[in-house]
């Protein structure tokens, strides 16, 4: 390894740098100071970086790189971030913008160094999710003790540092706003060194994470919200950049936006979104917390019209505000509550804008805020917090700070009045008073305003609760309860508000997706949202890494997935004959019964009575799909050009499936079996929940030479 080198042993000569360049007026003039920079730096002999660890984990590469093979005679940008942070987010734009300029051909690598805050962050699994989730597609190394960090003394995320090609220190950048800057210091290095000829055009081995999951209704869903009044829920199907409504059995009404990221107005079948987070409903309208499109968004479902309500499309740094909404730029708006102040009911959404570390009102009617003015409809202004990234609490709100507010919910009945607000990064729980705007500590965190490493899992009350990262939170008026998504702990947590006690409703603390038998044993990966339906004893939950909508009913304590019929999910509208069904694949959760061998003969029929009994106190959901589809996995000659698919509509008596052997039989090595999977959708009788209950029979067949066989019956029965 090299003799220690760290970025303090640039700072002399980057200062000189930098002022010159805020002095400087033209490109050019710019340029030239980078190019008489990158001369001086060429003489210097101690500016060499250790290489990376050995045994570190990488994404999107064919294997670990290292300075002194493949990324020797590259320009390398090394990217230290951590994928909750919101200022790391924010520079993502501007390394693609790198990216899509100068290719690895050109001497360009940009590598992603995954230095964690939190403990959940040091998972492979969860920063796999990351890359994913934010379209990463250069390398990433998950250097989860930050050894490379420590090495360099890098102070706080995100920093970026650009080696030349011998892995020499050129120049770094800390924090977010610097795209300008970091696109001419590169561009201004390539040529500099691809005049010295020291650049060299090999390829790096890429190979992109990306593609990975199997196709699902949901990806990364990031929040959801429900309209109780005409069963339905919105959905922010963050992954897919569009918003799903739904019934309340899972029928999906409307989807507007998606595949692909956009940034249109118009129709809702053209309009287009980019990782949309937070949602409300109410009524014909749905409002969109727009994410890293840096807009708020409406949608008119009546009209069938999608509208920008504020943001002007990119990130802004104004922590102010008061402009019109589609003169005011905002940054990364997280969540969204529908309130009242000051005027008609629900004249204006609150907004946790996650960039500015904020909470700012935008008025949908004329209205007042409290200690503030009168504000016009259309109007985009802060309404609490510094701008400050810190767990600061104080009886005025604009002295008040958060860390990356991205959860919501409004508590309207006395005594609490106030926004309940998840400061994901300070791992706290806040509330914003509607009567004077005081901010004050609900759980978690610690009294000491500039500590944001105060996290944990750990019951109790007030400050001697402890959370990791939370990004939901959901008022349940009935109960005068709050429930919170617990993210990085993967848990729902509750919080009596009247005693500040914060308890674990569900999940083990480890990520996974595993449904019970009851709320403790079942698992989640990340939620990031979660509301609440049927007067307090439901909760439906953004299981954000497991790409599942799931409902948790309180009284019966179990966990379900939320059944979403999305049209090119499944087709069920008919039985298919004229081609093989591709069957879908069975979730983890389905129940699997092996039946013992069945003796058949060429030609004969096989009639399957299919007995499948519901759950206690549940039916059979009308709108949604239930269907059985017959596989032969390895054996399709079984079922040649027969019905493998078919509808659920009655399980009072058994379904009666038939299929016929054929008279020519192929000789295989193991014995052929049928497998009969069926995906049952059923709600509660009394109204409530609904689930998704699977099941799959294997039935092994024996082939027997008897001539003259009458048809053969065999019973597969399950309760789901």
């Amino acid at each position: 390894m090299a003799s220690r080198c760290t970025l303090s042993a640039l700072f002399p000569s980057q200062s000189q740098l930098d002022y010159a360049l805020d002095d400087a007026t033209t490109y050019r003039e710019k340029e030239s100071l980078v190019y008489q920079y990158l001369r001086k730096l060429d003489d210097k002999e101690d500016l060499k970086i250790p290489d990376f660890m050995e045994g570190l984990e990488w994404l999107n590469t064919e294997g670990p790189l290292s300075f002194t093979r493949e990324l020797a005679g590259k320009v390398v940008v090394l990217d230290f971030f951590t994928y909750c942070c919101i200022n790391c987010m924010h520079i993502m734009p501007d390394l693609h913008q790198l990216e899509k300029k100068h290719s690895v051909k050109d001497g360009l690598v940009i590598v992603g160094v995954h230095s964690a805050k939190f403990p959940n962050e040091k998972v492979l699994q969860n920063v796999q999710s990351a890359v994913l989730r934010y379209n990463i597609t250069h390398p990433v190394v998950n250097d989860r003790d930050a050894q490379l960090w420590q090495e360099l003394e890098v102070a706080c995320w995100p920093t970026v540092v650009l080696l030349g090609p011998r892995c020499n220190l050129l120049y770094s950048l800390v924090g977010e706003g610097h795209g300008e800057r970091l696109a001419l210091f590169t561009s201004a290095a390539l040529q500099h060194y691809r005049d010295q000829g020291l650049l060299r055009d090999h390829l790096v081995g890429i190979s992109l994470y990306k593609g990975s999951l199997p196709p699902s209704p949901l990806l990364f869903p990031g929040k959801v919200a429900v309209d109780s009044s005409r069963k339905r829920l919105a959905i922010a199907d963050t992954g897919h950049h569009r918003i799903l409504v739904v019934s309340n059995t899972g029928k999906v009404l409307y989807s507007v936006g998606g595949p692909g990221s956009g940034r249109k107005d118009g129709s809702i079948h053209e309009a287009t979104f980019c990782s949309p987070q937070g949602v409300v409903i109410k009524g014909d309208f749905v409002f969109v917390a727009d994410t890293e499109n840096h807009l708020i968004r409406k949608i008119d479902l009546l009209e069938g019209q999608v509208s920008t309500l504020a943001g002007l499309g990119f990130q802004g740094i104004d922590k102010e505000g008061g402009a019109m909404g589609l003169q005011q730029p905002i940054s990364s708006p997280w969540d969204l509550a529908l309130g009242t102040a000051g005027g008609v009911e629900d004249n204006l959404l609150w907004v946790a804008m996650a960039g500015t570390h904020q909470i700012w009102a935008l008025f949908l009617a004329d209205g007042k805020l409290v200690k503030g003015s009168n504000f016009r409809a259309g109007t985009c202004v802060r309404f609490a917090g510094s701008g400050n990234e810190e767990n600061r609490n104080n009886t005025y709100p604009h002295k008040a700070s958060f860390a990356q507010p991205s959860g919501l919910a409004l508590a309207l009945e006395e005594p609490w009045e106030c926004l309940y607000v998840a400061d994901s990064e300070s791992s706290t729980v806040r509330s914003v008073s509607l009567k004077d705007g005081a901010v004050k500590l609900l759980v978690g965190g610690e009294r000491d305003p500039m500590n944001l490493f105060a996290f944990g899992d750990v019951d109790g009350k007030g400050v001697d609760a402890k959370l990791q990262h939370p990004l939901g939170v959901a008022w349940a008026p009935d109960q005068s309860l709050l429930y919170v998504a617990d993210s990085y702990n993967h848990k729902i947590k509750v919080v009596d508000p009247k005693t500040k006690q914060c308890r674990v409703v569900a999940g083990t603390g480890e990520a996974g997706n595993v449904l019970g038998p009851g709320l403790s044993e079942s698992s989640f990966n990340e939620p990031g949202g979660l509301c609440v339906g049927e007067g307090g004893r439901v909760l439906y939950v953004a299981d954000t890494n497991n790409h599942l909508l799931k409902v948790l009913d309180l009284d019966n304590k179990t966990v379900s997935p939320f059944p979403i019929s999305v049209e090119d999910f499944v087709d069920s509208a008919s039985t298919k004959a004229s081609r093989m069904f591709k069957v879908p694949k069975l979730p983890k959760f389905a129940s699997r019964v092996d039946m013992p061998p069945l003796a058949v003969s060429p030609g004969q029929t096989v009639n399957m009575e299919v007995v499948l009994i519901l759950p206690e106190g549940t039916k059979l959901t009308e709108d949604a799909p239930s269907f059985w589809t017959l596989s032969a996995e390895g054996n399709e000659w079984l079922l040649g050009s027969q019905v493998v698919t078919g509808d659920i509509q009655d399980l009072s008596k058994p379904l009666c499936i038939s299929t016929i052997i054929p008279t020519v039989l192929k000789v295989t090595d193991a014995s052929p079996s049928l497998n009969l999977s069926a995906w049952v959708y059923c709600c509660l009788a009394r109204g409530g929940a609904c689930m998704m209950k699977a099941a799959s029979f294997t039935q092994p067949l024996q082939f027997i030479f008897t001539p003259g066989n009458k048809p053969v019956t065999v019973t597969l029965a399950h309760a789901l």
